[in-house]
Formats: C-alpha cells, sequence, structure tokens
C-alpha cells in the first residue's frame, strides 16, 4: 500500500462542497474506459460533463454511471472472465458475485446511454427492462468477456457525490452497433477519441489522469490487455489517501 502525498489527496478529491458536510456512503458506480488502436498509438473515448451537472461540471471523462443491481439480471451472450470476476469480487468490502455482474452490465448500459455504443455481440435479444431496449431495438446482446477490470477509486467524504467507481475497459472492435446521433440521455458533449497522451492533458478530473497514468504503464507491458492483470485501488485511509492493489 502506497500512501499518496497531501497534494495527490487534494487532487484526486477536490470539491467545493464544505468540509462540515454530513459524510455520504459511497454508491457503487461503473465507468467504462473505450480503446482503440491506430498504428502503434492508443486512442481513448472521452465526453464531456455539461457545466449543469453538479458532479465534475464541465471535465471530461469516461461514458458511466451509478450501477443498477437489476442489471445483474440482464442476459449475456457471454460472462466475464473468471479472472476479472475474481478481481471485481476481491478487495475492499463484500462484492458477490451477483454485484460484480451488475456492476460489469452497468458499465455497458452507461455507455450505451451517454455514447450510443452498444457493446456485445449481434443477435435476437429480449428483455423487458426500458433502459435496455435499445439493445433489443438493435439486436445485440450485451457481452462481457472483453470487459477488462482497469481501476477503483472511491471518492473521499465530504463531497458532492460519492461513488465506490469500478473503472472497466474494451475495445472498439467488441462493439457491435455505433449509433451516429450518440445515447439517448446526452449526458456527454463533445465526444472525442483522444491519444492516451492528450487525454492526460485535457481537463480531467485529477483522479482520472492517475488512472490513465497507471493504464498507459499497463498497456505498454501488456497491449493486449490480457486478463488477470493488477488492479490500482485508491482510497482514503485514516485521513491519508492510499493506492492500494487489487488482484486475486
Amino acid at each position: 500500500m502506497d500512501a499518496m502525498t497531501r497534494a495527490d489527496v487534494d487532487k484526486a478529491g477536490r470539491s467545493e462542497t464544505p468540509r462540515d458536510a454530513k459524510p455520504m456512503r459511497p454508491r457503487d458506480a461503473a465507468t467504462l474506459i473505450l480503446l482503440d488502436r491506430k498504428g502503434d498509438e492508443f486512442l481513448v473515448l472521452m465526453g464531456r460533463r455539461h457545466a449543469r451537472h453538479a458532479f465534475m461540471p464541465g471535465k471530461f471523462v469516461f461514458p458511466g454511471g451509478r450501477t443498477d443491481p437489476a442489471d445483474s439480471r440482464i442476459p449475456v451472450a457471454t460472462a466475464l472472465h473468471p479472472q476479472e470476476e475474481a478481481n471485481l469480487t476481491a478487495g475492499v468490502g463484500r462484492t458477490s458475485l451477483v454485484r460484480a455482474r451488475a456492476i460489469a452490465l452497468s458499465a455497458i448500459r452507461e455507455t450505451y446511454e451517454e455514447a450510443g455504443l452498444l457493446i456485445g455481440q449481434k443477435g435476437a435479444f429480449a428483455t423487458s427492462r426500458r433502459d435496455w431496449q435499445g439493445f433489443v431495438e438493435h439486436g445485440v446482446t450485451p457481452s462481457l468477456a472483453a470487459l477488462r477490470f482497469i481501476a477503483r477509486a472511491i471518492t473521499p467524504p465530504n463531497r458532492v457525490r460519492r461513488f465506490d467507481t469500478r473503472f472497466l475497459s474494451a475495445w472498439r472492435s467488441d462493439v457491435a452497433v455505433e449509433l451516429a446521433d450518440g445515447g439517448p440521455t446526452n449526458e456527454l458533449e463533445e465526444l472525442v477519441w483522444l491519444p492516451l497522451a492528450k487525454a492526460k492533458q485535457a481537463d480531467v478530473p485529477d483522479i482520472t489522469r492517475a488512472i490513465l497514468e497507471g493504464l498507459e504503464i499497463r498497456l505498454a507491458h501488456d497491449p493486449l490487455l490480457r486478463p488477470g492483470g493488477s488492479v490500482p485501488f485508491y482510497r482514503l485511509v485514516h485521513n491519508r489517501f492510499v493506492r492500494e492493489t487489487i488482484q486475486a
């Protein structure tokens, strides 16, 4: 476990929320880092949050949002890789297999809703869940096998919002359908594919920059993002922001 400096703490959790605000319990959230490759360069999909948002307004982020436990019941074409499933259920707190599945599927759903990208396999798909009807209409069954667990971060206390976020990754080639007009929620604007180096220099949350730096290092050693890699975990422990490692 590596202790981070006070500057790291301030960067990772910077907020204008009063320090005497009532602490909130972090809610599960899932984010998808969608990657593409152009020659020797890796590109990452990012979008800017609207300025009216209370949480990270105007920042460039990955598609993502709060986990819906009901997502665990959505049928899939392929399950999580066993090593990725093991990493998602390891670490601090009780993460059941059902909860891990919901987190992974939430990342896929949010990527459709915010970016209009449907990750999965073409074929008949049926569910009564309203927020998955885009997959029904376009004939895409969500698939989890390609997902990789990249990082986990818990928002420090006394922030506008608190999330226990799992950052997952997939490749652009895993997208079965790409909608020209983007996703139905219009949560993100200015969706762009940025080289990793430029993404780190964009107006991104500092914890996002740290995760991009870690991903860049991992890709340098493992450009295929094979299953089961170690996962950095950022959280506040005894008033110190620490970076731990998750690996089942």
